[in-house]
């Protein structure tokens, strides 16, 4: 499968390989999991368990961010999931509400480069509010 094919067959085969074409232990770990992929946008889904709260019980922010960072990297790569890794050059989290319910990750490039790429995402609890956002920016690589 190349960059060639067609945009619904390529997201299918990269949600067919783990997690958007790529193995990600870590991310396994928390329980972070694939929802769609499409170019330019990826979704995940973590759900709230014991081991991701803090001493409040609400979602710990280190199990948060890096959901975000899975899933911003997963939209910066999304026109060649099987074909591009990434590196994080940097991100910014914000923090505006408690984490309680388990959580929706969406995440959208912003402006993508042959090398960088921008992006930006958001995590939804499960009434709809959003609980932080995130701005990325990534060094796209090539696999292999």
């Amino acid at each position: 499968m190349s960059v060639s094919a067609p945009p619904d067959e390529l997201q299918a085969a990269a949600l067919a390989r783990g997690y958007f074409g790529i193995d990600v232990p870590f991310m396994r770990h928390i329980g972070l999991t694939p929802v769609s992929l499409a170019p330019g946008l990826a979704r995940t889904r973590l759900p709230l368990r014991p081991e991701l709260v803090n001493s409040r019980g609400h979602g710990h922010g280190g199990a948060l961010m890096s959901a975000l960072d899975f899933t911003l990297s997963a939209a910066a790569r999304s026109h060649d999931p099987l074909g591009l890794g990434v590196i994080t050059i940097e991100m910014n989290t914000h923090f505006l509400a408690t984490a309680t319910t388990d959580l929706l990750i969406e995440a959208r490039i912003l402006r993508g480069g042959a090398r960088t790429v921008f992006c930006e995402g958001n995590v939804i609890d499960t009434a709809g509010n959003v609980v932080c956002t995130a701005r990325a920016v990534f060094k796209l690589v090539a696999l292999g």
